[in-house]
């Protein structure tokens, strides 16, 4: 299995990189509670943050903003994850806890403000893309059974015709949500080589060194950007 990102991604988003982790063999059905009161960190280090600012003027997630202004999506009215998220923690709103990997993914998403995505790669075969949208491609909302057929030319994460991610990092799909059933699990960080790639590495060698510890499993760490489009998992 491989993720690779399309040349045309690069072609519209020059300096767009993709700090990856890869974990096999994770046990996902017991609760941590050093990820809980990681979590209950973060989300305190954000309230903390933006008492006195808005997190969508934040400069942490202005290159998001911007990025999305050049796909054609207005960052407004389809917001990037990590600002969604860090918009409901600046309103006091906190965040559920939903399981120990997922819980992780948060904790340090919101530490480092950048997007952290999970997939359950057992879920579907068959290699990660991000690609534009094509005719065929489907997305099915969480907690829904029903599909979304996409128009040509959106940014996506997809496995074959199975869409992972809508709008690149704005919604994630329930096909390949993380449960307490999870063992192989795909984690991109996004970002951007020239604006905040030391967040994306810290953030991936966190979360790789929490999840060996934490989990006892194996993982693999990588960098996909413009002079290296693909990674063997």
């Amino acid at each position: 299995m491989k993720f690779y990102v399309a040349n045309e991604v690069f072609d519209r988003l020059g300096d767009i990189c993709f700090g990856v982790v890869y974990a096999k063999g994770v046990n996902n059905r017991n609760a941590v509670p050093e990820i809980e009161a990681m979590l209950a960190s973060s989300i305190g280090l954000i309230e903390s943050k933006f008492e006195t600012e808005k997190a969508r003027e934040a400069p942490e997630i202005s290159p998001y903003r911007d990025a999305f202004g050049k796909l054609g999506l207005n960052p407004n009215k389809f917001m990037s994850s990590i600002e969604a998220m860090a918009s409901r923690v600046e309103k006091k709103k906190g965040l559920p806890q939903i399981n120990p990997v997922v819980d992780l993914g948060n904790a340090i998403s919101l530490k480092y403000l950048v997007p952290l995505g999970a997939h359950d790669t057992d879920k579907a075969a068959g290699d990660i893309q991000v690609r534009f949208s094509r005719q065929g491609d489907t997305f099915t909302p969480f907690g829904e059974a029903a599909a979304e057929i996409l128009d040509d030319g959106e940014l996506i994460y997809s496995v074959g015709e199975k869409v992972k991610t809508r709008r690149w990092i704005w919604r994630q799909s329930e096909e390949g949500k993380i449960t307490e059933e999870s063992r192989n699990i795909f984690f991109p960080i996004d970002g951007f080589k020239d604006q905040n790639l030391e967040q994306v590495i810290a953030a991936r060698t966190e979360l790789a060194e929490l999840l060996e510890r934490l989990f006892s499993c194996e993982v693999k760490v990588g960098l996909v950007d413009k002079d290296h489009r693909e990674l063997d998992l």
